[in-house]
């Protein structure tokens, strides 16, 4: 779950400014696409690509470009059904839509649940962090204190905790494009590493570990890119809906460039067999130069990007909820919101399940929290499948809406986006920890549609 809320925050302010002044959308593609770039980039990508280099290599740079060509199509996708049928639902709305009630009522507890597990993990991640500075102090204590953070930023209101997002999207974009220019330093021969054990000049092979290892990795490359659907929503506020393509393309182009490069310099800093995923690799690769208080520094990067994310996560799903309520998929009291715009009902049933989600994780052992955890990431993936099927079955509504935004190569792309993901999942069979977590994610998915047909049987027979 990447850090997304700010977006929809952005777009929630845009439009109250419009209302004031009779206007309407006023969005400019190039905000579209900043915007999404600091809602997507998070602490999965700060620290767990050392995971997904230790398992392929170079050749990550090779699944990253996979990635965004998937993630595009998915982009896309949702777009074109936001901008010819804006819905407050969004992702889950067009699965009702597409597949009946049943599919909208699973996607949305879907994102709920792999939104609290996800929180859950960033704050206990956050915890560990932020103990590098106090070693003798409760990790329970840290997991407290941010989860109440999270949540009065929360509280706040849209006009509020939006300026915080942003400037936590700025810090992120900026350590990476600073990350490149030093990257770029190096690769001219600017600056010098002081440490010559860990150096390596050049990548090496590029798939040393085979096409199953890249094969084994797409899945956590998949997760550097968590919040692509809420992109999707903004696309209805641009100034000129035919102008999605560039938003969409500048969104790919940009994050991919820079997920590409900032590694691309990592992997000629440092032997990729010195990266390990208890490490961020940008530290390893930046300790070879004896830079001072780079721990320190990194730990502080990586805890902002975490704590946005986490915050970020909150703010959806507890919007998501909303909209399970006023589909009458969860009870009608939780749509409800104060004069801030604020679904304090929906935040506290959050708070609960965030809180248990948390209490696990400090009761479970490490192994099987990690199983639940990876199984929250694929469910957050499957959605994706879900998005790209909702618009092979709605596009063809779509015929007579002229002028408006259309997906280019219909229904090839939505087709070749589900089997890259498929494909992509599948390569958590390879590894023992990712497959456990597989199937565990396919189990909650039953385990919900389950209470779908529990819940509304007990209707009908009423």
């Amino acid at each position: 779950m990447k850090n997304h809320h700010h977006l929809l925050q952005a777009v929630d302010r845009q439009k109250e400014k419009q209302m004031k002044k009779g206007e309407g959308p006023h969005l400019h593609w190039w905000q579209l696409s900043l915007i999404g770039i600091g809602s997507i980039i998070g602490a999965g990508f700060f620290l767990g690509t050392g995971l997904s280099i230790k398992i392929a290599g170079p050749s990550i740079l090779f699944g990253y470009l996979i990635a965004g060509i998937t993630i595009f199509f998915v982009f896309s996708a949702l777009a074109e059904m936001t901008v010819n049928d804006p819905e407050p639902g969004s992702f889950r709305t067009y699965a009702r839509k597409a597949y009946g009630r049943s599919a909208g009522f699973v996607s949305g507890w879907m994102y709920w649940l792999s939104g609290i597990l996800i929180m859950s993990s960033e704050i206990v991640a956050l915890s560990t962090f932020t103990q590098f500075w106090f070693p003798h102090t409760p990790l329970w204590i840290f997991s407290i204190i941010y989860a109440a953070l999270g949540f009065a930023i929360n509280f706040l209101g849209v006009k509020n905790f939006g300026q915080i997002e942003s400037l936590f999207a700025v810090v992120k974009i900026s350590i990476l494009v600073c990350f490149i220019g030093f990257g770029a330093l190096f690769i001219l021969g600017v600056v010098h590493p002081k440490e010559f054990s860990i150096h390596q000049s050049g990548m090496g092979s590029f798939f040393p570990n085979g096409v199953k290892g890249l094969w084994s990795a797409m899945i956590f490359i998949f997760f550097s890119f968590g919040g692509i659907e809420v992109v999707g929503v903004a696309s209805s506020e641009l100034d000129n809906k035919k102008d999605i393509t560039k938003a969409g393309t500048g969104l790919i182009i940009t994050l991919v460039s820079i997920y590409i490069l900032s590694l691309f310099f990592v992997l000629n800093m440092v032997n990729w067999t010195k990266i390990d995923e208890s490490e961020s690799p940008f530290v390893t690769a930046l300790s070879a130069f004896q830079i001072p208080y780079l721990d320190s520094l990194f730990n502080l990067i990586i805890i902002s990007a975490a704590f946005s994310t986490m915050v970020g996560a909150l703010f959806s799903i507890s919007r998501v909820m909303v909209s399970l309520a006023e589909d009458g998929d969860a009870p009608k009291i939780l749509k409800e919101k104060n004069s801030r715009g604020v679904a304090q009902k929906a935040l506290l049933i959050t708070a609960v399940g965030l809180s248990i989600s948390i209490l696990f994780s400090y009761l479970l052992p490490n192994t099987m929290y990690e199983y639940v955890t990876t199984s929250a990431g694929v469910i957050m993936i499957l959605n994706w499948v879900l998005i790209l099927a909702s618009h092979i079955k709605l596009h063809p509504t779509y015929a007579n809406n002229k002028g408006s935004f259309k997906v280019f190569g219909y229904p090839f792309t939505a087709y070749i986006g589900i089997a890259f993901i498929l494909l992509g999942m599948s390569g958590a069979l390879l590894l023992a920890k990712e497959r456990i977590g597989l199937f565990i994610s396919i189990g909650l998915i039953l385990v919900i549609f389950l209470c779908y047909k529990f819940i509304f049987r007990a209707e009908n027979r009423q």
